[in-house]
């Protein structure tokens, strides 16, 4: 089997960094007081352990579903943060997690994909290869993207392996979550530069869509992986190809692609999408053609979570546990609220009414607009 290397994504922001020109190394912007233009609200807050892996928060009905590094998994309800349920799978955890609001799993430290009911361990298999991307739990299947460029689906209520596709790894992936996605009956999965269709019953390929081409003089230049956060409306899905570009793809074919520069994902509501560039800026562009919309400099060089769209705002999350409020129709700042002072660890949720801030310390944290 080909080697495969993971390049961290802190060690990637930093390479591209120092190819970048000096004007690019400025310091965050000021932000400034709190406008205070929209009325925000902290509704509850929980804690858990720390978190230093990619989390995926997963909400299904009332229940938001997290997980810890040090093996917990916790179901909260969304209304009050109080435990649904609370357990430790017995290995840190590498990747998750995935819900359907029924059977939840996650994948360890110790390559071992875990499935819960309610919080009871129902089964455990073994991994072959490293497991960066939250399952899908979808269908009454589990799927599973591995590092190695694989696609594997178990079957949810005893974990037997029902296929896998494979495609050639290639000499670098990137140590972030990628995309893996259920749309219609189609399991939708970015594979480098280009979104998939598999049959969900098989694992044979029903389309292919490129949204990057590799270029470049080196194996870091080359590296297109598609990121998790995606925009769906329909058939249509949006993506982000790491540090390359967005595009858009509606049954299986290309609507448009555009350059971009940026790391964390998308959201879009039907007629916009909203993204971070790798600089902080806020960039939008319209669904239908990819056609810029506005530019906001609001947030310049601060690190951002990918945006919420929440009905009031675009909510984003920074470095320093700040929760940013931005007008949808024109960037400005609405409001700015804070959690625990840690990085988040994930994109911001909509959790019922409320949405939520989860930070690398284990802060959870759900806020109301008023």
């Amino acid at each position: 089997m080909k080697h495969v290397l993971y390049l961290a994504l802190s060690v990637a922001v930093a390479l591209l960094a120092a190819c970048a020109s000096d004007s690019d190394k400025f310091k965050p912007v000021e932000l400034g007081p709190n406008p205070a233009l929209l009325g925000v609200r902290s509704v509850w807050q929980a804690k858990m352990g720390a978190v230093d892996f990619v989390l995926t928060a997963k909400v299904d009905g009332v229940a938001l579903t997290l997980a810890s590094s040090d093996g917990t998994v916790v179901a909260l309800d969304t209304r009050t943060g109080a435990d649904l349920w609370r357990v430790n799978v017995g290995h840190p955890i590498a990747a998750g997690v995935g819900s359907d609001g029924q059977i939840t799993a996650v994948v360890t430290q110790t390559n071992e994909l875990v499935a819960l009911k309610s919080g009871i361990l129902r089964w455990r298999v073994p991994l072959f290869a490293q497991v960066l991307t939250a399952p899908l739990v979808a269908g009454a299947r589990v799927f599973v993207l591995g590092g190695d460029r694989s696609v594997s689906a178990f079957d949810a209520q005893s974990g037997r392996q029902l296929w896998q596709y494979q495609q050639s790894a290639d000499a670098l992936v990137l140590r972030q979550a990628g995309v893996l996605m259920a749309v219609g009956d189609t399991l939708v999965v970015g594979m480098s530069g280009h979104l998939l269709g598999l049959n969900p019953s098989n694992g044979a390929v029903v389309w292919d869509a490129p949204i990057a081409n590799p270029r470049g003089n080196n194996e870091i230049e080359r590296l297109v992986d598609l990121v998790e956060g995606v925009s769906r409306q329909g058939t249509s899905v949006c993506v982000r190809a790491f540090q390359s570009s967005v595009g858009c793809v509606d049954n299986g074919r290309v609507s448009w692609s555009r350059p971009a520069q940026g790391f964390v994902g998308l959201a879009g509501d039907a007629q916009w999408l909203y993204g971070v560039e790798s600089d902080g800026k806020v960039l939008t562009w319209r669904r239908s053609d990819g056609a810029p919309g506005w530019v906001s400099y609001r947030l310049f060089h601060h690190t951002l979570t990918r945006p919420l769209v929440s009905a009031s705002a675009l909510v984003f999350g920074d470095e320093a546990g700040r929760v940013h409020w931005l007008a949808r129709g024109d960037g400005a700042l609405l409001a700015r609220t804070q959690t625990d002072g840690s990085a988040l660890a994930t994109a911001i949720v909509q959790a019922g009414s409320a949405v939520v801030a989860v930070t690398r310390s284990g802060g959870i944290f759900a806020f109301q607009a008023q």
